[in-house]
């Protein structure tokens, strides 16, 4: 009865727009006070060591990173690169638009500074060559998903502090799902665009190619040093997310590109994004405690065994059930929420953890993509001044695609486990 209470005050108070570390907050503290057996400096316990973590350091740092790389230029040089090797292909801006996001996405680890820093720089620039407004929102939109399934994936790292998974096995899981992404988008985009021959850019001299291909190598060295160092194991995930940040800060020294208003925004930035993140992490931490006390996890299991004892069936059914929280819930709170919970059950249907785990974080940044609540939308609209629903026809053949790429990595869960076997993160 106390669990089902709490459960009905969070989804009320999620509905009347609560702060999802308030809606998360409240119930545990009333829990607390009213249960004899519990007390204030408990909750306190609790709270801060949903934080106290060495591997949830790494969260502030890789916001830092991307907020870096966008500050400091190194997205456009990524761009100028991309459109100077893949421009002539027809269509070639929506090969750009996908490889400078896969370029990105080994600096940022989050949809929502993939799409901000991308869209400002790609949409203008298909808009300005010929192509739809809708298509070139919605297919930044799709590409900027890329970034939280990659190392330094951010949902990643939310998922193994919650579940605890190694960070490293999880980055390392989430690669080959990122690959099949950007292959059914690159054949979405040439299926929309293979009839438009007069989406081609000029032919590029080969000097200027590889002057474009040397001006954003450095940037790839940013990716080099952290999934290298994680890979070698010179630094675990958060050690690497530091260097990563003094390796962008320098390099922006070099480029001078990083004054000291500059730098003082991004910070600023990173605080306010970082600050936001930690304390719907530090509340879920005392929802999390609540949830195990009242056995939450084990009624899920026999809830859910009286509806299928099949793992695909029990797969499908978390699915089902993503799309509809990925939809109104932004993905932190929801792996907070719901992982506490399913995880445990995964495992009783003999689910691999790193499996559902790549499952759980395709399926919920889909949810950044879809009405009422994706945050992706928002920034496109703010970044690029378009309507939502523009952005969103842009996004219905790319939601196929998205589809098809998750009931892959859900049908075949080797596709997610093999990688971090074969590289040693798993035993």
């Amino acid at each position: 009865m106390t669990l089902a209470l709490m459960i009905i005050a969070l989804v009320l108070l999620l509905l009347l727009r609560v702060p999802v570390a308030l809606a998360l907050l409240v119930p545990s503290l009333v829990y607390v006070l009213l249960d004899p057996t519990a007390s204030l400096g408990i909750a306190v316990q609790q709270t801060i060591s949903g934080v106290n973590s060495f591997p949830i350091l790494a969260v502030p740092m890789f916001i830092l990173l991307g907020n870096l790389a966008n500050a400091s230029g190194i997205t456009d040089r990524i761009f100028d690169a991309a459109t100077a090797l893949l421009g002539r292909i027809r269509g070639g801006l929506a090969y750009v638009n996908i490889a400078s996001s896969f370029g990105f996405s080994w600096m940022s680890g989050a949809a929502i500074a993939d799409a901000a820093a991308m869209g400002r720089v790609q949409v203008p620039a298909m808009v300005s060559r010929g192509y739809p407004r809708a298509f070139s929102v919605g297919l930044t939109g799709a590409s900027s998903l890329i970034a939280p399934l990659i190392p330094p994936s951010i949902p990643a790292i939310i998922y193994a502090v919650t579940a605890g998974v190694s960070v490293g096995a999880l980055f390392m899981t989430g690669i080959v799902p990122a690959v099949l992404l950007i292959i059914a988008l690159c054949a979405t985009s040439w299926w929309i665009l293979r009839k438009r021959s007069d989406l081609r850019e000029p032919g590029v001299p080969w000097s200027e190619r590889g002057r474009a291909a040397l001006g954003a190598l450095p940037a790839a060295g940013a990716a080099v040093i952290i999934l290298g160092g994680i890979l070698s194991g010179i630094f675990t995930p958060t050690e690497a997310s530091g260097v990563g940040v003094l390796y962008l800060l320098v390099l922006a020294l070099v480029y001078r590109s990083l004054d000291w208003r500059r730098a003082y925004r991004t910070l600023l930035q990173t605080v306010e994004t970082s600050g936001s993140v930690l304390v719907i992490v530090a509340s879920a931490a005392l929802f999390g405690w609540v949830l195990a006390r009242e056995r939450a996890p084990q009624l899920a299991a026999e809830l859910i065994f009286t509806l299928t004892d099949h793992p695909i069936v029990f797969l499908i059914l978390v699915n089902l059930l993503l799309f509809v929280v990925g939809a109104i819930l932004e993905p932190t709170a929801a792996i907070l929420i719901l992982v506490p919970v399913l995880a445990p059950v995964a495992v009783i249907f003999g689910i691999d953890p790193l499996h559902f785990a790549a499952v759980v974080i395709f399926n919920l940044m889909v949810g950044l993509l879809t009405p009422p609540i994706g945050l992706v939308l928002f920034v496109l609209a703010g970044v690029t001044r378009t309507p939502i629903p523009t952005i969103i026809r842009g996004l219905l053949p790319f939601y196929g695609a998205m589809v098809v790429v998750l009931a892959i990595i859900t049908f075949f869960p080797v596709l997610t486990t093999w990688l971090p076997a074969v590289l040693g993160f798993v035993e």
